[in-house]
């Protein structure tokens, strides 16, 4: 059976390196170490071995997956999506994802009234154009729906704005080009046609 014969602390201050027959076996962090008991001249089993394995795995991702997800609010499909990239062994899916919602660090209702605020108040945009970038978020339909009924979102101002930005590219355009264009460019933001309509006309006549 494979022998404990030196435990060695990693540069990461909370793992070690456990190495067996003189060779390196495994690193673990310290507090599956502890729960464990490994010490020097222990002997090992190989299915020990094999499932001490499997729990220092765990918690090597599951410490990085906290890390991802306590930058900000996530939603289950951008964890899901953080799996497939960091190529997760989808044995650990589902208790990793248990993981984290027991510690409510995935909500989608919250990712979505998250995003929206921060849409809002940092980079505005049509509600078009929020409701398809959170269902590319994973959020579904009736969440989506939900949030933003409970959003004031003023596309009409919102509009204004941007146009207010863009002035310069068509104040010396002929009027029909300009409409045009301006239409189109707001259209492009996912601004609806009756919004368009009415801060175009109001823009016009400036």
């Amino acid at each position: 059976m494979p022998l404990i014969t030196s435990i060695k602390q990693q540069r990461d201050k909370d793992r070690v390196n456990v190495y067996l027959d003189d060779k390196f076996g495994f690193g673990i962090d310290l507090d599956n170490f502890v729960s464990l008991h490994l010490k020097v001249d222990q002997e090992l089993t190989e299915k020990q071995v094999e499932e001490i394995v499997k729990k220092a795995e765990f918690q090597k991702t599951l410490d990085k997956l906290l890390r991802f997800a306590m930058v900000r609010p996530r939603s289950e499909k951008e964890v899901r999506d953080y799996f497939r990239r960091k190529k997760v062994h989808e044995s650990m899916h589902g208790k990793l994802l248990e993981k984290l919602k027991h510690l409510e660090l995935i909500d989608d209702e919250k990712f979505a009234k998250w995003w929206v605020e921060q849409r809002q108040n940092f980079k505005p945009k049509a509600v078009r154009v929020l409701r398809l970038e959170l269902r590319q978020k994973g959020i579904n339909k009736e969440t989506v729906d939900e949030v933003l009924g409970e959003t004031v979102i003023d596309e009409e101002k919102m509009a204004r704005e941007l146009l207010e930005k863009k002035a310069y590219k068509w104040k010396n355009l002929p009027v029909r080009e300009a409409r045009q264009k301006i239409s189109q460019y707001l259209a492009g933001k996912g601004f609806g046609w009756e919004v368009i309509e009415k801060v175009v006309k109001n823009f016009m006549l400036k």
